[in-house]
């Protein structure tokens, strides 16, 4: 790239479905947790249970957040001057 070339804008996309971000939401409730709770004597599966639980209210939020980032994106891809094929 020359200098003064912007890279090319990201392709818009929609957000993740929903499952998706209960999975990551899950997962990263679960990493978060499990040192402390294991340290206090929780159970491995209980911890999972609370994680699960925990994910099924984070995912519509996350997804949420995920949505308004990617119009935010579209909208600068939308105000950028286009760029020239090279």
């Amino acid at each position: 790239m020359a200098e003064g070339d912007a890279p090319r804008p990201l392709p818009s996309r929609p957000p993740r479905p929903l499952i998706v971000h209960w999975f990551i939401d899950t997962v990263v409730a679960f990493l978060l947790t499990a040192v402390v709770a294991l340290f206090l004597g929780a159970a491995v599966i209980t911890i999972a249970i609370a994680s699960a639980i925990a994910g099924v209210f984070l995912a519509p939020w996350t997804r949420s957040l995920e949505a308004r980032g990617l119009a935010r994106r579209a909208a600068r891809a939308d105000d950028a001057p286009p760029s020239e094929p090279q």
